[in-house]
């Protein structure tokens, strides 16, 4: 599965429950219910770089498929993480969340639980 593009985020479900079960600071909180983000995913083989673009700044985030990467959550705190792909779906896992994306048709689809909280974004290519 082909990742790689710039994807905009056109629906998001559960992004405040999503945002407070995570213990995002109340400035991400707001500025996250105004904004929709840009996805920028560039797939070189089994080595990634995703970018999520906001008015306020772009993160950057950088790995290899199976192998353990840091990410940075946009308040700045520091996960550890492995990504790995099963049955086309890119799947990362922390030991706090679980994030499964997928592409369906045109969309492409973010399921992030954490605890009894789920969060789904859609996105579309630009």
């Amino acid at each position: 599965m082909d990742f790689s593009g710039t994807w905009e985020v056109y629906s998001e479900e559960n992004l405040n429950e999503f945002l407070t079960v995570i213990g995002a600071p109340e400035m991400i909180v707001k500025m996250r219910k105004k904004v929709k983000p840009v996805i920028v995913i560039e797939q070189n083989g089994k080595d990634f770089t995703y970018k999520i673009k906001t008015p306020i700044r772009t993160q950057v985030h950088t790995f290899t498929l199976g192998k353990e990467s840091e990410m940075t959550t946009m308040d700045g705190r520091k996960l550890k993480c492995t990504v790995r792909v099963e049955d086309g779906k890119l799947i990362s896992e922390t030991d706090k969340f679980t994030s499964v994306r997928e592409i369906q048709g045109d969309e492409m689809i973010e399921t992030i639980t954490v605890g009894s909280v789920t969060f789904i974004s859609r996105s579309k290519r630009a």
